[in-house]
Parts: C-alpha cells; structure tokens; sequence
C-alpha cells in the first residue's frame, strides 16, 4: 500500500496525465513518418517509444519542481505543491528526475543510432527549461522547443530522414505550446514581475501578450496545414487542422472574455482536445491512403 501511494504522489507530482499534450502530437508524427521510413513499427519499437516520452517528460518535470521549489513556496497559487507542501522532499523528486533521465536514455539507446546520439542533446534542453525563467522572457518558447522535440524524436525513431513536413510539425507544436503557455503565465504576471521572473506578461503586459498568444496560434494552424500539403494528406487532415483552429479560437475567447479564472479549463480541457483530435483525424486520414 505505501509502494502504492508513493507512486500515486510521484505521478501527481509530475502531472502524469498531463502526459496526454505531447503524446498525441509524437503519435501523429508516427503516422505521418510511415511513408518515409522502411522500418516496420512493431509492438517492441512503439512500447520503448512510449517508455522514452514518459520517462523524459517525467524526468523534466521532476526537474522542474525540483528547481522551482523556493519560488513556488513563495506564490500563493504554487504553494501547495508537492515540495513546499512537504508531501515530497527535494531530493526525492531530484531522484525521480535522474533516474526518469537515465531510463530514457536507455531507451533511445535501443532505437537506433541517431536516438541514441540526440538523446543527450535533448534531454539538456528538456532540464535547462527550468531555469529559462531567471533571464529571459522567451522561457515559454524554450519550452515550446522542448514539447517540439516529441514529434520530431517520434520521427526519427522511426527511422525516417528529416524533411520540411516535419520540421512544420515541430514548428506547430512550438507556437502551440507558446500560445497557451503565454495564457497560463497570466495567473503569474504581477508575482513574476515582483520577484524578478521573466515571462511575456511580465515583460509586456496583458493586452500584448494575448496579442502575442493569439498570434502564435495562428503560426500554428498555418504550419498545421503546411505539413498537409508538405507530406501530401488528405481532405480528413484538413478538417483536423480547422477543428484545431475552432478549438484554439475557443480557448482564446474564454481568456479573452477577462475571466482569467477559466485558464485552467482553457490550459488542461481545449488543449488536450486539441492534440487528441490532430491525432485522431490524422490517424483516419492515414488509413485512407
């Protein structure tokens, strides 16, 4: 029972489900790379696909409470978090981050040669997200970049050469994440501008940083449909991109409206759906060609 209730604390710690934002996106990417790949998918190559993602994500989240403890025991919508709480001690969660690091190093190992090598590289990026808020304001984009990789890993693990249909995939991901990163960040503006944390709203303000937000999200419909065009799918995928842009435009409207109290619907529910849904209707559309 205690084993039990360890793992139920470290998967809240890390937000397991939250999982479900990147996952869809590298599924897509699986899907998108079987034309360009001779490596047969199988249930071995995808499982050690999935043990890399989770156990990557969990390491930098990890990483991140790690990090951020001071800070978030300083913020009061922080300050019941796992660390500051006391329900998980510091170097529990560094713990959890180096051995989550190493498994997916591991991992990428089994995949091949370039996994193998890039890993390292990616992981950096993954934990040096962390401290990206202590000297520039473009720590959502950072993060944006590290979300990106999951597709753009999925590819590669694939066995399929880089070309521009996925670069235009990663780069959707990027803005994506920036986007409503940005409109999370809002809840933070006034503590991150006392404490001297660097962030869009902090550095510009409400208005201009739904501006930036929503300027961003239309980078990421538009790159959406590039990727159709670029890996040549079909009227399905089409309607998957315009369901994102609904869906985006959805979330822009609640935050939009001023009541910054919905942002965690806009943050968990929308953006869950809008991932999920690329991926379904990109699964559909594969299935016709």
């Amino acid at each position: 029972m205690n084993v039990l209730y360890k793992a139920r604390t470290y998967g809240s710690l890390v937000a397991f489900s939250h999982t479900i934002f990147a996952l869809p996106f590298a599924a897509s990417a699986v899907v998108l790379a079987r034309r360009y790949t001779d490596e047969p998918i199988g249930v071995r190559r995808i499982a050690i696909m999935l043990v890399c993602m989770v156990a990557a994500r969990t390491s930098a989240m990890a990483f991140n409470r790690y990090v951020d403890r001071d800070v978030d025991a300083l913020n009061p919508r922080t300050a019941m978090r796992h660390i500051p709480a006391g329900v998980v001690r510091a170097r529990e969660a560094l713990a959890v981050a180096v051995l989550s690091g190493v498994l997916f190093l591991v991992g990428a190992s089994l995949l091949g040669f370039w996994p193998a090598v890039l890993a390292p590289f990616v992981l950096a990026i993954l934990l040096g997200y962390s401290f990206a808020k202590r000297f520039t304001w473009a720590s959502h984009a950072w993060l944006g970049v590290a979300l990106a990789l999951a597709p753009g890993g999925a590819w590669i693990a694939m066995g399929a050469a880089p070309n521009a249909g996925i670069i235009a995939l990663m780069f959707a991901v990027m803005t994506w994440l920036l986007g409503f990163d940005i409109l999370y960040s809002l809840q933070d503006e006034s503590f991150d501008r006392e404490r001297g944390l660097h962030s869009i709203p902090a550095r510009f303000g409400l208005t201009r940083s739904l501006v930036i937000s929503a300027a961003a999200h239309v980078l990421t419909v538009i790159a959406l449909a590039s990727v159709g065009v670029l890996l040549h799918r079909g009227a399905i995928y089409m309607v998957g991109v315009a369901l994102c842009g609904l869906l985006l435009t959805y979330e822009h409207w609640i935050v939009g409206a001023g009541d910054l109290k919905r942002i965690n619907r806009a943050f968990f529910d929308i953006n869950a759906y809008v991932s999920i849904a690329f991926f379904v209707l990109t699964l559909i559309d594969a299935g016709g060609h």
